[in-house]
């Protein structure tokens, strides 16, 4: 806890040398996020008439501060509590720690390399040569891997992800599920190609990442593009990406996406899945959608901190990074 406790304070600092105004978004919100399978705390906040109006708590301050963004702010950095429902394990807690950051007019590759540098910043500020996690090992200071999703599915699965989509990006649930008999990979009977690629990405691919050294999983399929913008020249990828060590996932970023009527699209298809595979749906933010017109070109970053705090202490549980967790 006080390898935590320095490691914020670094944190901080380092964001402080590189002019990032830390920003303080509150975490109850009218809509918590608009991915299928990301799930929230509710709650009912009721006025001095007595009349309720449902919230919830944020699943990430990305929203506000992308409005930020909007108003003017050009490089941004929150690091505080987020909440996410239906979420218990070793690496994961109800109520967690996340670093999101944003810089305006600066390409994604810019934030690839701030989230490296705080990685490298974690195992300095511990002292820690490499990081564990459970069986597997991975050098922080070491030359990232830098390896596409398509790339990472045919070295790690035998799996040709861009032919189950056509030019446009529009996926094929049967293509890709003809694909995996192929190479011998158990199809579910829900042959929804976002749900089939999950279950490649989880059972075959996430786990060689990261070993030996930090990896860089980046260009996600567009259909899974969430809130990043499309690769110039190729609508079947975004910018996004992800970033792993000892097959760890740590950080989730993009280039951000900054068309309203494309994120209303996606966000609309995220809730019509959330509500086929969960029966319930979120309402979208129209605060959010509209000050896409205003917002700039720009790239951010959301660091789970926890678990940088877990790999650069050797902890084998997020519980053992938090002060007090939720009592099961």
């Amino acid at each position: 806890m006080l390898a935590r406790a320095r490691l914020d304070a670094a944190t901080r600092n380092w964001l402080a040398e590189r002019d990032f105004l830390v920003v303080d978004p509150p975490g109850l919100q009218r809509s918590p996020g608009n991915e299928t399978h990301l799930h929230a705390f509710g709650t009912n906040m009721i006025g001095n008439d007595g009349l309720g109006q449902a919230m919830y708590l944020h699943t990430s301050p990305e929203f506000t501060m992308k409005k930020l963004l909007a108003a003017g702010e050009t490089r941004i950095a929150s690091l505080q509590h987020v909440w996410r429902n239906r979420e218990r394990s070793a690496l994961h807690h109800p109520e967690f720690t996340m670093l999101e950051f944003y810089r305006a007019n600066a390409p994604y590759e810019t934030i690839i390399e701030d989230s490296l540098a705080l990685i490298r910043l974690a195992a300095d500020v511990t002292g820690i040569g490499r990081f564990q996690f459970r069986d597997r090992t991975c050098d922080p200071r070491a030359l990232a891997e830098r390896i596409s999703v398509a790339e990472a599915f045919s070295l790690h699965a035998g799996i040709d992800l861009l032919a189950s989509m056509d030019d446009d990006g529009v996926p094929d649930g049967e293509a890709l599920a003809a694909q995996m008999e192929r190479v011998g990979l158990a199809v579910p009977d829900d042959r929804a190609w976002s749900y089939l690629f999950t279950q490649i990405l989880v059972e075959k691919v996430e786990p060689q990442l990261g070993n030996g050294q930090v990896t860089v999983l980046d260009r996600y399929p567009a259909c899974e593009a969430a809130l990043a913008r499309p690769v110039p020249g190729d609508r079947r990828v975004s910018e996004r990406f992800e970033i792993y060590a000892c097959g760890v996932e740590l950080a989730n970023g993009f280039g951000e996406l900054t068309d309203p009527v494309e994120q209303r699209r996606r966000f609309e298809a995220e809730m019509a899945e959330k509500h086929r595979l969960y029966g319930e749906r979120y309402p979208l933010d129209e605060d959010f959608l509209a000050a896409l017109d205003f917002m700039p070109e720009a790239s951010g970053v959301a660091l789970g901190f926890d678990r940088l705090v877990m790999l650069a202490t050797g902890a084998q549980r997020i519980e053992a990074v938090l002060w007090a967790p939720v009592a099961e």
